[in-house]
């Protein structure tokens, strides 16, 4: 059970990565074009960002 567990926090960690970077690329791509940052990259970024928190508290609660 734990390694299931294990792989879907795994895979939660991976995308909230990718969430997180392709914010980052869409801010800098609507930076360098519209000089404006906009609101769906950072809500990308943020969104990303407390995704791989929790992603990486539940992988220490569960081999803890």
């Amino acid at each position: 059970m734990k390694t299931e567990i294990s792989l879907k926090n795994k895979w939660g960690k991976i995308l909230s990565f990718l969430t997180v970077f392709l914010g980052f690329v869409l801010l800098i791509y609507m930076i360098t074009v519209e000089d404006e940052p906009g609101a769906l990259p950072l809500l990308l970024i943020v969104t990303g960002g407390v995704w791989f928190i929790i992603s990486r508290n539940q992988i220490k609660k569960n081999f803890q």
